[in-house]
This record gives structure tokens, sequence and C-alpha cells, in this order.
């Protein structure tokens, strides 16, 4: 416990006093947001706001995370260190889509096609690597098994090694991709992805915990009811060290945003979530607890398939937050009520998880 509560506390320092430092520099080398020209048009007065926050939330993170290991002498285990190498990796990408942006001064950065090809070998490098490292105890980071919970009968294994493999790895880039855009997409009002973050980390705090005290590797009698994780202390920490660089972040981003986070935090801390979900056997269980990612990623697939079918719009915009917006519903207003569903979502998830564990 003391790790994971060092682990929040250092990145929360870190990321509050470092983020204003990381603002005077993007400042005096005039590193500003674009603003899209088809975006509400209260957004204008934001151009020129700093952005590649991320850089302050990764670094933040990583600090904190390995000061905590220092301080009580524990050794990172491989769970923790894949996520890491996950997040770190989809960071760079979106900082070469947020460079691109600020030195073009233009809406868009990488092409979709080498931004999907860099997510594509970050996340094949991650789910190749999650099925190795196995501990004393046979356990990988990652299984082949689709988890909702815990791990599920459904093997993607099925029919031999090597087909297990390749399912797992187009599974978890799917995971990769859907979290990571989710996150990107979320990330339109000031504060609104930076504090739905801070609670879905937390929750992960908590499933961490959960499972480590209830982990079958050191249960006395090992039943249906333990957990077969590989690190949940492990998961425990890293998740605490996102929710404390967050948190801290969230006192410069929340309205009105001294600094945004950029395609550089959101892809980070997307992939961060679906590497968690992953290693912790909770795949399907994220989809509950991020439940607000999962709704605004949704506003902008149906409408983009309901505008190519019909030529018609869902929302007077997507994501649903610009739609609201575009309504006549103030900024503070909708993030706010947004944090609240974000909550809600997590506790159901916290509910679920709990619940599974009690009828188990």
């Amino acid at each position: 416990m003391k790790a994971v509560v060092f682990a929040g506390a250092f990145s929360l320092i870190l990321s509050l006093l470092g983020t204003p430092l990381f603002i005077r520099y993007l400042v005096r080398h005039e590193y500003g947001q674009f603003i899209r020209q088809d975006g509400p048009t209260a957004h204008y007065t934001k151009r020129g706001t700093p952005t590649m926050g991320g850089v302050v939330i990764i670094g933040a993170t990583v600090v904190g995370w390995l000061a905590a290991h220092i301080v009580t002498g524990r050794v990172p285990g491989a769970s923790a260190m894949l996520v890491l190498f996950l997040m770190v990796g989809l960071g760079i990408i979106g900082f070469l889509d947020d460079y691109i942006k600020i030195s073009r001064q233009r809406s868009l950065g990488l092409s979709p096609r080498w931004k999907f090809i860099g997510q594509g070998v970050v996340g094949t490098a991650f789910s190749v690597l999650a099925l190795h490292f196995a501990n004393g105890s046979g356990l990988t980071p990652a299984s082949t098994r689709v988890s909702f919970i815990r791990d599920t009968p459904f093997n993607l294994a099925f029919a031999g090694a090597t087909v297990g493999l390749v399912l797992f790895v187009i599974w978890a880039n799917f995971l990769i991709t859907a979290w990571s855009n989710a996150v990107n997409l979320t990330d339109g009002l000031d504060g609104l992805a930076t504090g739905a973050s801070v609670m879905v980390f937390a929750a992960y705090v908590l499933v961490g915990i959960w499972e480590l005290g209830q982990s079958c590797q050191f249960a006395k009698v090992a039943g249906p009811a333990c957990y077969e994780v590989r690190d949940p202390r492990d998961i425990a920490i890293l998740a605490a060290a996102i929710m404390g660089a967050c948190f801290g972040f969230l006192w410069w981003n929340a309205s009105p945003a001294r600094i945004f986070m950029g395609d550089t935090g959101a892809l980070a801390l997307g992939g961060a979530l679906a590497g968690l979900s992953i290693i912790s056997r909770t795949e399907i269980l994220g989809a509950i607890i991020g439940g607000l990612f999962v709704i605004i990623v949704l506003s902008d697939v149906i409408q983009i398939g309901f505008f190519k079918m019909t030529g018609k719009r869902v929302f007077r915009m997507a994501p649903l937050h610009h739609h609201f917006e575009l309504g006549g519903w103030g900024e503070v207003t909708i993030v706010i009520r947004f944090w609240i569903i974000a909550g809600l979502f997590v506790a159901l998830g916290l509910g679920v998880f709990y619940a599974e564990w009690v009828v188990g």
C-alpha cells in the first residue's frame, strides 16, 4: 500500500508543479493549439493555448512510478513495464501528431495511415511481449482468453498457439486503438478527458488492490473467487501514478484551460487504459468503467455512419459534447455533467466487479 500512495503522491506533485514550467516553455516557443474551423465558434478564443501537455502526464507518471519503487525497495514487475511501454509509445505518436499541427499551423497532424501504422507497431509489440515473461506460477501479464472480470472460457487459442497469438494481437490492437481514439475524442472541452481519466484510473487502483488481496498466487485455498493475475500490485501502483499525474495536470487544464494535453496525452492515456484492462483481465469490464469514453466514441461512429447512409445527422455535431455545446449549454456545465456520468459508470463498473466476487 505504501508504494501505491507514494506513486500517486509523487506523480501528483510533479504534475502540479511541473505543468506551469512546461507552459512557460511552450509559450516562449509559441507552441500553441490550432483550432479547427468547422468546430464550435466559442473555441476560437482558445487558439494559441499551449498544447502537448501530455508530456507532463507521461513524465510525472514514469517518475512517480519509479520513485515509489525506489522508496519502498520494490522491483518493478513486467506487467507495469509493458503498460508503460505502451503508454510512452503511443504518447510519442501523439507528440509527433501535435508537433506537425503546431509547426504547420493546421488542425491535422499525422496522416491517418501513419498514425494507424504507428499504433499498430506499438500495439503489436506490447501484445506479443505480454504473452511472455511468465512468473513462478506460470502466469504471463496477458492471456489469450477474452476477459470480463476475470478470464472467460473463450480462448482465442482454440486452434493452437499460433492462431491464438495472431487473434490476441488483433484483439489487443482493437482495444488499444479503440481506447486511444475514445480518449482523444473526449478531449474536446477543458478538463473533460482529464477529469474522467482521474476517476477511471482511480477505479483501477481499487481493482489492483482487490485483486492483490484475493490473488490465487497468495490464497491459501484456490477457488473460483480468486484472481489469476500476474502482477496485481503493479496494476495498483501504476494506476495510482497515472491518476496522480492527471489530477495535478487537471489544476491547469480545467476551464479556462492554460494548457491542453493534446494527442500526446490522449493517446497515452487511452493506451494505458487498454493496457491495464488487458493485464488485469478486465477487458470487457473496462468498457463499463470507462463508459463515458465509450458513449462519446459511439456518438461519433453513429454520426458518421448515419450521415453516410442517409445524408442526415443525428447530432448537431459529433462528438457528443459538441452537440450540447451547440445546443446552448455552457462548457463548464457540460464538463461537470459529463464528469458525473463518468463517475456513475465508474461506480457501476466497480459494483459489477465486487458483485461478481461476492457471487463467486
